[in-house]
């Protein structure tokens, strides 16, 4: 019995583990468009990264990773800011302070 609840478990949480990975997966492939209509901060597409800034009256310091050269920081404005192709961008997020 204990066996067969450990194994539901772990069925469980692989199955909502790739619920998580296709809804990410589904999120990703979307072009750009207007600031709110995907979820803020780093996203991307196939090909291109993007970090969405939510708020209307702020601008804030965003770190950037990038694969094969340092990391740097940029103030983003609100909306979508382009940061680069996904073949170099690994992610981005807010660091905690305006600009």
């Amino acid at each position: 019995m204990r066996h067969s609840l450990i194994s539901a478990a772990f069925a469980g949480a692989l199955l909502a583990g790739a619920g998580a990975a296709t809804a990410h997966a589904g999120t990703t492939a979307q072009p750009p468009a207007p600031a709110g209509a995907e979820a803020c901060g780093y996203w991307q597409t196939s090909a291109d990264a993007w970090y969405n800034h939510c708020a209307k009256d702020t601008r804030v310091v965003i770190n950037v990773d990038v694969k094969w050269a340092s990391d740097y920081t940029k103030c983003v404005g609100p909306g979508n800011t382009y940061l680069g192709s996904t073949s170099s961008i690994r992610g981005a997020w807010y660091v905690g302070r305006t600009c």
